[in-house]
């Protein structure tokens, strides 16, 4: 009896071998093609997962990880009962979500406004200049903001003193720092993360577009009615990648407009990681930090796939 209860087992195990060797020897190109990408995931990104283990350890270079001592839950401790970490974790939280309710619609509002223009010229003007800010490095854009925002040789403070008002020193107010990272960086993306959606608009079919058209839609009706839904899979794809990182705010653009006078807002927990692992060499405990920030990345990733599939029926996985 246990016998045949296996037999059916046997087979599909066999019958899948069978598949994968077929598809293996009809596709053996495209095989060879993954290998190197497949290495780099193994060597870059999994391979130094492993480096992970310092944050329940006092780490020293000279013993090296696998011989330096055991200490547990210890530098998250420290970190939870440090006064400075729930302001890190404040911080964080507000410029992410902060960004994301800046950064997330406003792609698609250009998508659809560009699928609306029907002159091709003036449509690769805008799209060609909304394109263009996203291939400017992270420096060059943050030179441009001080270099905007200086109170005293800035542009903006010098049409501000034209029209008769006292010159602001911009980036020396913690409470205006969000505000000048995140529109900055709408700027910068806005333009280049429209891509996809329009890319995704491209494939609606133009028979939907007609019968709206015979129904006598008006073109905010068959935006909502046409466009919108075409483009929601993709819509919401994009939510859960952007939740997912929420947490993970690009370091480089933030260290690089800090300053002893908006530190109270611009310090996140990737700044933090770097001065105390970096600059004070302290590894573990940055470890820590920036493994506790990556497991706060995975949950949300997880809620709102879940939550995602549940009412959209689309998700990661």
């Amino acid at each position: 009896m246990d016998q045949s209860l296996d037999q059916p087992k046997e087979i599909k195990k066999v019958t899948q071998r069978h598949l994968a060797k077929r598809s293996f020897q009809r596709h053996w190109q495209l095989y060879i093609l993954m290998i190197l990408p497949v290495l780099y995931f193994i060597i870059f990104k999994y391979v130094p997962m492993l480096g992970a283990v310092i944050a329940f350890k006092d780490y020293n270079v000279v013993q090296g990880i696998i011989e330096s001592p055991w200490v547990g839950w210890k530098h998250f401790e420290n970190f939870f009962n440090n006064p400075v970490a729930w302001d890190l974790i404040k911080n964080t939280l507000f410029l992410s979500l902060y960004q994301l309710a800046v950064t997330f619609p406003l792609p698609i509002l250009l998508a659809l406004a560009l699928n609306e223009i029907r002159d091709g010229i003036f449509k690769r003007s805008v799209q060609m200049f909304t394109y263009a800010p996203y291939f400017i490095s992270t420096v060059v854009i943050v030179s441009m903001i001080i270099l905007m925002l200086s109170p005293r040789t800035g542009i903006v403070n010098n049409l501000m003193e034209a029209v008769g008002l006292d010159a602001v020193n911009f980036l020396g107010q913690a409470e205006m720092f969000r505000s000048i990272f995140v529109w900055s960086d709408a700027w910068q993306i806005t333009g280049y993360s429209a891509i996809i959606y329009l890319a995704a608009l491209a494939g609606v079919d133009k028979q939907q577009y007609e019968a709206a058209k015979i129904d006598g839609a008006s073109r905010l009706q068959k935006i909502w009615n046409v466009d919108i839904p075409a483009i929601m899979p993709t819509i919401v794809i994009i939510l859960i990648l952007s939740v997912g990182n929420l947490m993970a705010i690009g370091f480089e653009k933030v260290y690089l407009l800090q300053n002893p006078l908006n530190l109270g807002t611009s310090e996140i927990l990737q700044t933090y990681v770097y001065k105390m692992g970096i600059i004070n060499a302290d590894f573990s405990f940055a470890t820590a930090v920036g493994l506790f920030n990556s497991i706060i990345n995975l949950i949300l990733l997880i809620i709102v796939n879940a939550i995602a599939k549940k009412v959209s029926g689309n998700g990661l996985w």
